[in-house]
């Protein structure tokens, strides 16, 4: 299969582009290749013949997106609605990544892909306007809600912690967001598993179970064996952020484990691996 990846340098694209070089024709673009925000990129992306394009890129940085929603605007509804008419141009299908900041957080319970959406943010609302080009105008389409991304290859929580408890001997940590860790090499396998299936339509994706932020940093710091670093709670409210964010935003990956046979591994195992390969112990590229 031939396809083109958007954000091929971020830490996903880069996971993505990995896993699928072995069996597939890959063609992988960011920024510097053209710029998605303009019309121009349309009949680039029709030039590559790309049998699927995985739609990667996009102005992930939350508070960036609040600060700058023009920005936001452009990076991931316009170049999205551009990527989806090359799509349906190219008569190709498309996969498009979402984000669990879709929803507002007003639940005791995993989200489903039924739930209906209501975002906080500035980042959630075009990441949820993306989707809905992309449902309309690209016939075949994965819709994909990932969350709390980390992995090689671009700025994540699990090498911020580190670097700071290296410098700080407290750590101010929120414990009243709760979400799922996502190791970028497991989402890119089962991205994988999607292209391939063809089996379209809307999905959530992320490592298996749930943690707080302030859980989240401290597994950082025990797995990794820092010392000397107190990790203290925060709330939310306290920490002054430009964007609100929901209390709870994990996704239910029911749907995908019924279709595949099975959920990602846990987030503790994958966040054990990718500390292992970081501290020079495994091979991750």
């Amino acid at each position: 299969m031939r396809v083109l990846v958007t954000g091929a340098a971020g830490m996903l694209g880069r996971a993505l582009c990995e896993n699928l070089k072995g069996a597939h024709t890959v063609i992988g673009v960011d920024i510097g290749d053209f710029d998605l925000t303009e019309t121009s990129c349309i009949a680039r992306i029709i030039e590559t013949q790309p049998e699927i394009v995985c739609h990667l890129a996009a102005f992930t940085h939350v508070d960036g997106c609040e600060k700058n929603p023009e920005k936001a605007y452009r990076s991931n509804v316009v170049a999205t609605r551009n990527v989806a008419v090359a799509c349906r141009e190219a008569k190709c299908s498309m996969l498009y990544l979402s984000t669990d900041y879709v929803f507002d957080g007003q639940t005791d319970r995993p989200y489903s892909e039924d739930d209906k959406p209501s975002p906080l943010n500035m980042y959630g609302r075009t990441k949820l306007i993306g989707e809905w080009f992309v449902e309309r105008i690209v016939s075949q389409n994965y819709r994909v809600r990932s969350s709390w991304l980390y992995g090689e290859g671009g700025r994540n929580f699990v090498d911020t912690i580190l670097a700071l408890a290296e410098e700080k001997d407290v750590l101010e940590v929120v414990d009243d967001q709760t979400g799922s860790p996502t190791y970028t090499k497991d989402l890119a396998s089962a991205l994988m598993n999607l292209i391939e299936s063809k089996k379209f339509g809307i999905y959530h994706l992320t490592n298996n179970g749930e943690c707080s932020w302030y859980d989240f940093a401290v597994s950082i710091c025990k797995k990794a064996g820092v010392e000397g670093c107190a990790i203290k709670r925060v709330k939310t409210a306290l920490s002054a952020r430009p964007a609100n964010r929901p209390a709870y935003s994990v996704l239910d990956n029911r749907i995908y484990a019924q279709t595949f046979g099975g959920y990602l591994r846990s987030w503790e195992e994958a966040l054990e691996e990718y500390l292992e390969g970081r501290s020079g112990g495994g091979s991750n590229g």
